[in-house]
């Protein structure tokens, strides 16, 4: 991400203005730019990154305690409401049990604050500004991502999800395949057809669930994705000196020849995360999870990797954030007030209140590579 301030007459006498000796001068000033760099974070936090495309927000008044009603699943069979959310930033989410009527939801604040020479902003270095604000938006994000994809990891790991006509509850994550290809995707469509049965054991409503709506892979993985254009695949048997039997018909292989890979499957968007794949964070994070529940599935983080499949027209996936009450934004900034006049140092910090919440598990698959 980049944020660039710019250079008008009104910028740089307000930036020149945070550097004043004159500490009323500069107080007022640094109010000033807090109240407007505030709004400019937060759009930057709803734009980037990955869990704001997951998560929907749920805003509340900051001096509220924030909950969410179970009402709307009343009817459903025991088992199917599990609910994941951390009682404090970077904890281990757990699984609420709670009565069938409201859920109260903990949240936590994460902050973070910059400090440059007032000397930079007496000569108007609206470049070194600019960057000190990129890093406020960048360790905000970074916390914020963290947070949200342990809760979804969190949820893949636990899930397991009673179904008619079964003895046993259905795992979420197909066991380990030797290679990413249609094959395994379509058996993942089908185990989220299975898990998003309806309450009676029947037939879903269509707009109930649309199954698979995106699904998070490694480059790796998009790798093998641009292989299809020239590797053939099968699911039936082997050709000599091949891995696949059935080709992908032509017109296919064209198209993702010329798109250089696909951007979905059977309707499912494909989204490249840098942090899946072997030995990299989330796959870590996996790892980790697993582990601490006696390791539902079998996974090695050094040679195995998992893919994330989520259901976003379900709603589950919930962020309640705190409104502030004199910004009305739900991030604040604020001048940094912890720098006194011998520092010759200027600062900004900023925080905002939040949680995050998987309410219904079936909203979230995967498979293991």
């Amino acid at each position: 991400m980049r944020l660039k301030l710019k250079n008008t007459p009104e910028q740089v006498e307000l930036v020149k203005a945070i550097g004043s000796r004159d500490q009323t001068v500069a107080r007022e000033a640094s109010e000033a730019f807090a109240t407007f760099l505030g709004p400019v974070i937060q759009k930057v936090l709803l734009s980037a990154g990955t869990a704001s495309a997951i998560f929907s927000d749920s805003e509340y008044d900051e001096d509220d305690s924030p909950s969410y009603p179970v009402d709307l699943y009343y009817g459903e069979g025991a088992g199917h409401v599990t609910t994941w959310s951390q009682t404090m930033a970077g904890g281990l989410p757990s699984s609420l049990v709670t009565g069938m009527q409201e859920i109260k939801i903990a949240t936590y604040r994460l902050d973070t604050a910059v400090s440059f020479l007032k000397r930079y902003a007496r000569r108007a270095r609206l470049d070194i500004v600019s960057k000190a604000l990129e890093r406020m938006a960048q360790e905000m994000l970074i916390k914020q991502e963290r947070n949200a994809w342990a809760v979804v990891m969190k949820a893949l790991v636990d899930a397991n999800t009673p179904t008619s006509g079964s003895a046993t509850n259905k795992l979420h994550v197909l066991a380990k395949a030797g290679s990413f290809g249609i094959d395994k995707f379509n058996q993942l469509m089908t185990l989220a057809k299975r898990i998003n049965e309806s309450w009676s054991g029947n037939t879903a409503v269509a707009p109930y669930s649309n199954g698979i709506t995106d699904m998070y892979v490694s480059p790796e993985i998009m790798q093998d994705v641009r292989a299809f254009a020239y590797n053939p695949l099968n699911t039936t048997g082997k050709v000599a000196g091949m891995d696949h039997k059935e080709s992908l018909p032509d017109s296919v292989r064209e198209e993702v020849y010329r798109s250089a890979g696909m951007s979905s499957i059977y309707g499912v968007n494909l989204i490249e995360l840098t942090e899946l794949g072997v030995n990299k964070k989330y796959n870590k994070l996996f790892d980790s999870l697993n582990t601490s529940a006696s390791t539902p599935h079998t996974f090695t983080q050094g040679s195995d990797e998992v893919l994330v499949g989520l259901d976003n027209s379900r709603g589950a996936f919930i962020r309640p954030v705190a409104r502030q009450h004199d910004s009305g934004g739900t991030f604040s900034a604020l001048p940094d007030d912890q720098w006194v006049t011998r520092s010759e140092k200027t600062g900004f910090y900023g925080f905002l209140e939040e949680g995050r919440l998987c309410i219904d598990a079936r909203a979230v698959m995967g498979m293991i590579i």
